[in-house]
């Protein structure tokens, strides 16, 4: 059974480690396997930091006292962009296709109208067709192109700019 939830600070470790799996086991990620340097200390302060924001947070999926999915919101710092945050998302390909990500952007909607979060974006690989198609589900429209945005195995890949603007602040 897969339980979604708000992270927990005591989840550092366990976001670490699932951070560093989904960083192995996919090419859509930004880090490579061996890139993620954080110690378990620095992902905690960092947890606590977003956990205390009023326009970040992490939501999580978890199966068997594992994590197996999260999406982050990490909202803009400064008074001109704390309107805005980028979604980053993540899920083991061990449990793709079961509407977890459906499912996490859901809870990050509800959570976003509590928030002062007017537009929400993310980016996403030119060729990730699943991916997109859950982007352009969930209200994300495709706002420019990234060229040579990557490179992933040596080769340049292309990005698209999706975003999804909220009229209701």
């Amino acid at each position: 059974m897969i339980t979604l939830r708000e992270i927990r600070e005591e989840d550092s470790a366990a976001l670490l480690q699932l951070n560093k799996m989904l960083d192995r086991e996919s090419k859509f990620m930004l880090l490579e396997a061996d890139e993620r340097k954080l110690t378990e200390e620095q992902q905690r302060e960092m947890l606590r930091d977003i956990i205390r924001s009023d326009n970040s947070h992490i939501f999580v999926a978890e199966a068997e006292g594992q994590l197996v999915g999260r999406l982050s919101v990490m909202g803009g710092n400064t008074r001109r962009i704390r309107h805005r945050a980028e979604i980053v998302i993540g899920i083991l390909q061990e449990y793709g296709g079961q509407e977890i990500g459906r499912k996490l952007f859901e809870m990050a909607e509800r959570w976003r109208q509590n928030t002062a979060l007017t537009r929400l974006e993310l980016t996403v690989m030119t060729h990730n067709s699943r991916a997109i198609a859950l982007y352009k589900k969930m209200g994300f429209t495709i706002e420019g192109l990234k060229k040579h945005s990557m490179k992933v195995d040596g080769r340049y890949v292309d990005e698209y700019l999706m975003a999804k603007i909220y009229e209701d602040q």
